[in-house]
């Protein structure tokens, strides 16, 4: 056996459980910190703007989306979802549907999926402290319908087939893909609402899923997955109204970020991010939250 299928070996076995057991230690200390350094910044009454948006309303808004991306990346590296005292809140607490152990095969990856994992549950963790009791709860998540029928409306499935994430790598990758340019453009489209004291926090996240989007797009680029890719973004744009794939030099194949004109992230409003999530452009809830979301934005 080489040293590449040891490790990923470990991975889908002993170093999952280790990871889940290091994950209370990791949080506990994410929680001191996030309740430490955002000490006095009254989200729940500050208003952000003219309309009455408030920093509260826009981070739980994002939480939303972090609990998606914790429960798949959660699920493909340790088989397990959010633990249930992450979860709870104010709106509907519902259910995740779907999601399982990855079969991985390449160590790099392996440890990218696991990587990214940690992160999306620090930032469910840091946002749920940084809100207190007014966190939402976890809503209603679908991990396998959302999938297929997304699929469907970009045309890489046909009618009778299923898209699955959680079946290889590659179709990993492709799902992570879904979600991460999302976020990034969600928390750079909030960047406009939020107050002096809460911007360096919601810019510190955003970087953190642009990381993972150029990481994630950069392998999908090196193992020919443009014409996934390109669909995806396709649909994203039709959806939402807003660009999505990004500055090309000369049909590069390495578009491993996703810029305008002017070379910055694209930025969306809440309910462009949520044409997207829901898979329409009625507001009508669907697709990854078949109920809906929790909080003001839903």
């Amino acid at each position: 056996m080489s040293n590449e299928t040891e490790t990923a070996t470990e991975l889908r076995g002993t170093g999952r459980r280790g990871l889940l057991r290091n994950f209370g230690a990791g949080v506990a200390g994410t929680a001191v910190l996030a309740a430490a350094g955002t000490a006095g910044l009254g989200l729940g009454t500050t208003a952000a703007h003219a309309d009455a948006t408030t920093d509260a309303a826009v981070f739980n808004f994002a939480l939303n989306l972090e609990y998606l991306e914790a429960e798949f990346y959660l699920r493909a590296v340790t088989g397990q979802g959010l633990a249930a005292n992450m979860t709870t809140g104010t709106g509907n607490k519902g259910f995740v549907t779907g999601g399982s152990l990855v079969p991985f095969q390449n160590t790099a990856i392996a440890y990218f999926a696991q990587k990214i994992a940690v992160d999306e549950l620090a930032h469910v963790q840091f946002i749920r402290a940084v809100l207190g009791s007014s966190a939402v709860a976890e809503p209603e998540i679908d991990l396998v319908q959302s999938f297929t029928t997304l699929a469907m409306a970009a045309g890489l499935i046909t009618a009778g087939q299923t898209f699955n994430p959680f079946a290889s790598e590659v179709d990993f990758l492709i799902g992570a893909y879904i979600f991460e340019d999302v976020g990034v453009t969600a928390y750079a489209g909030a960047a406009a609402v939020l107050t002096a004291a809460t911007l360096p926090y919601a810019a510190s996240v955003l970087a953190v899923e642009a990381y993972h989007a150029g990481a994630i797009r950069a392998r999908l680029s090196e193992i020919g997955g443009q014409a996934a890719t390109n669909a995806i973004s396709g649909l994203r744009q039709t959806l939402s109204g807003v660009g999505d794939n990004g500055l090309n030099y000369q049909n590069n194949p390495c578009n491993f970020t996703n810029v305008d004109s002017q070379g910055q992230a694209y930025r969306r409003t809440p309910q462009q991010v949520l044409n997207i999530v829901y898979g329409n452009t009625g507001a009508k809830p669907g697709l990854f939250f078949p109920e809906g979301m929790n909080g003001t934005f839903k």
